[in-house]
């Protein structure tokens, strides 16, 4: 079984989700969000990777997924969120954790079949897959939909390693 910690960056709600996955699909560890409450913007970067150390040592992970940054319209908001993605991926990188990204359209592709579904629609898919009826928070959710997504790329990874050891397969 692997363990997988979500994170959905944000300087003021950093949303996380740990699964694990089993042979009866992923299985739900921990979710939440982390909320720094400093006025100072350099210190709300250390209570993020704090918050995310804190997270990886206390639930023991495999790995890391996070979302890619994108182009917001505001520079002065994607430049703090930049940031905040920083704090938190070294926040993993600090407790030992590989580090992989994936972008929104990634991850919508990977849990809705879509990659311009909406919030709401990647939440639903969030709690169909874990097989429960909790209401997570939306930041909490994205994270998970980011660790489900890195456990269904890990899969297919492992598939197709695999098929390719199969007598008679394909090589490129």
């Amino acid at each position: 079984m692997t363990r997988i910690l979500g994170i959905d960056p944000g300087s003021i709600r950093t949303g996380y989700g740990i699964i694990e996955s089993a042979p009866q699909g992923a299985v739900l560890v921990a979710n939440g969000c982390i909320r720094p409450k400093a006025d100072s913007f350099p210190e709300r970067l250390k209570q993020i990777y704090d918050g995310i150390y804190h997270i990886a040592r206390s639930h023991v992970p495999d790995e890391l997924a996070i979302e890619q940054v994108f182009m917001h319209k505001n520079a002065d908001s994607a430049l703090k969120l930049g940031q905040a993605r920083g704090a938190a991926i070294c926040g993993g990188l600090a407790a030992g954790l590989p580090v992989h990204e994936y972008s929104a359209r990634q991850v919508k592709q990977a849990l809705v079949g879509k990659g311009n579904a909406d919030k709401a629609q990647v939440q639903h898919m969030v709690k169909i897959l874990l097989r429960t009826q909790n209401d997570f928070d939306m930041d909490a959710s994205d994270a998970l939909g980011l660790a489900i997504c890195h456990i269904h790329h890990l899969e297919t990874q492992r598939r197709m390693q695999a098929s390719a050891r199969l007598p008679g397969a394909a090589r490129l």
